[in-house]
């Protein structure tokens, strides 16, 4: 998985601008920081490699659905003509 970096002071400039005062602003960050430390982001890569089985699954299933579909079809016109 990958890493965000996240700054704090500009973070905390940003909230003084705001028109909160630095110990608000500094409280704010240091929370915002702790709690997106556990999160685990997913990168386009990792999507790719847990849903490529997936995509090779449906695309034998697409193959598979049309073979029959052809033999269904063969069958009816072979029953009427």
């Amino acid at each position: 998985m990958s890493v965000v970096t996240f700054d704090t002071l500009k973070f905390v400039k940003t909230l003084e601008a705001g028109g909160l005062n630095e110990t608000q602003a500094e409280s704010i960050a240091a929370a915002y920081r702790d709690a997106s430390v556990d999160q685990e982001l997913v990168t386009k890569i990792d999507l790719q490699l847990e849903l490529a089985p997936i995509k090779s699954e449906l695309h034998m299933m697409k193959w598979m659905m049309g073979l029959i579909l052809g033999g269904i079809v063969a069958l009816v016109l072979k029953s009427f003509f």
